[in-house]
């Protein structure tokens, strides 16, 4: 049996750890792959803004700088390949990008790959009917003039091309996440894509670091307690050939790897245990046994695999009107009681003055309110402080632009012991409402190519 094929992740979503991956390769140098995922369900809403603004813009510009800090590693002989869904709207975009920072770097030797066809807004955008929301089962027809992204979850077949192909550095749009770890073993163990049990395993080890340091006890319940836990190392998963994995991590980082965080991260997001939904595999976790195999390693073995589904999973996005939000302190006597109060003075002003909102909502920060339905400690009698937050939505800008400028107000017209207006005037922010929904296979077409490294 080959040696086991050690694939790290140095991103859990857009904004993580911008000195992961170099720190990862740097303790880790015998990595195989480095994934790193940045879309989150409305991220590549905000790349369609992006690049609205910017025609190049439509993807995670701060993968390039990952590029960057790696360039020093390849220079030096390092091997570890790259796969990332940085792509957003536009991984050609993102490839050319970074095929022109390693070739500044002389690193030309280097092949970057581009996975696409995940954008289905055509499909959608011209259905006169069908592609229910998979939560509310309302028809598409509902919001289809305001659509503003529509894209297939992917799986790991192009990316495992790509790979074959000689790719070193792969970028995709969307696709699921865990295939960004199944690819590179299809490629690495040459498995076909029937080997639904070996498959299956690699979903459940891509699943389990998918999200960055949270297998490493990241957001877990016992945070707290764990050893550094201002430094927690980011995952790493040891695959077989049979599809099982340890999950460790990088020596002398924090966090810890214990079955405890490995379970808590199996259990995230994945709906139906015994049905967990992958475009590679259909997964059963049912069977799956986690159990220590030293320190911070935890062997997860057992997976079930069968055939996907004959459908791609949609994550579409549409225009959904304008928010804002205003927040400021209060402070003293009865500072609950006068900030719901003062909150409450906004909203009839604006009211007055013709302004209707879909949505308003008033939050006494401080009391329970970040966690609604679950009841405060102390009583509004015993805070002496809080932040006030006002919120609105509504289907056009106008009364929302109104808003903003009614809570810089409340410092001489609210109550006595406003302060902490430091954010300035509310930002009217566009809201874009999320659609779940399938699309045929067969209506998706996932393609790479590899570009010339040599060439702008």
């Amino acid at each position: 049996m080959p040696p086991p094929l050690k694939i790290a992740n140095a991103s859990g979503f857009w904004g993580d750890q911008p000195d992961a991956a170099a720190r990862l390769v740097a303790a880790q140098p015998d990595l195989g792959f480095l994934t790193l995922d940045y879309l989150a369900e409305v991220s590549l809403s905000i790349m369609a803004i992006m690049r609205s603004k910017d025609p190049s813009a439509g993807y995670a510009r701060d993968f390039v700088d990952v590029v960057r800090s790696l360039c020093p590693f390849w220079s030096a002989g390092g091997a570890t390949r790259v796969v990332t869904n940085a792509g957003g709207l536009d991984p050609d975009a993102c490839a050319r990008e970074c095929a022109g920072v390693l070739r500044a770097a002389g690193l030309s030797r280097l092949k970057v790959a581009a996975v696409g066809g995940d954008d289905v807004l055509p499909v959608l955008g011209s259905a006169t009917g069908g592609f229910a929301n998979l939560e509310t089962g309302a028809l598409l027809s509902t919001v289809a003039p305001r659509l503003v992204t529509a894209n297939a979850y992917l799986g790991a077949g192009a990316i495992a091309d790509a790979l074959r192909a000689g790719a070193d550095v792969v970028i995709t749009g969307r696709v699921a996440d865990p295939s960004l770890t199944v690819g590179p073993c299809i490629a690495h163990f040459g498995w076909s894509p029937a080997d639904f049990g070996p498959i299956a395993g690699a979903t459940v080890a891509g699943h389990l670091i998918e999200c960055g340091t949270q297998a490493c006890g990241g957001f877990s319940t016992d945070w707290l307690d764990l050893p550094d836990n201002l430094s927690i190392g980011f995952p790493i998963v040891e695959v077989s050939a049979d599809g099982s994995c340890v999950v460790t991590k990088a020596a002398g980082t924090g966090g810890a790897v214990t079955a405890q965080t490995v379970k808590e991260q199996l259990l995230y997001e994945i709906g139906d245990p015994g049905n967990y939904l992958s475009p590679d595999a259909a997964v059963s976790f049912l069977t799956l046994r986690v159990e220590p195999a030293g320190a911070d390693r935890v062997r997860v073995s057992g997976a079930t695999g069968r055939a996907p589904t004959d459908s791609y999973k949609v994550s579409a996005t549409y225009r959904d009107g304008y928010k804002a939000h205003g927040m400021v302190t209060i402070f003293g006597h009865d500072a609950v009681k006068k900030a719901r109060r003062a909150g409450e003075g906004v909203l009839l002003r604006l009211q007055g003055a013709g302004c209707l909102y879909r949505e308003h909502l008033i939050e006494c920060l401080g009391t329970g309110a970040s966690v609604r339905g679950i009841a405060s400690r102390m009583s509004d009698t015993q805070l002496v402080e809080t932040v006030l937050r006002v919120s609105v939505a509504a289907d056009s800008r106008e009364p929302v632009e109104r808003f903003a400028k009614e809570i810089a107000p409340l410092v001489t017209c609210g109550p006595q012991g406003v302060t902490g207006y430091a954010a300035g005037r509310p930002r009217v922010l566009p809201i874009f409402g999320f659609w779940p929904t399938l699309v045929s296979r067969s209506a998706v077409s996932p393609t790479f190519r590899i570009l010339d490294g040599t060439r702008p």
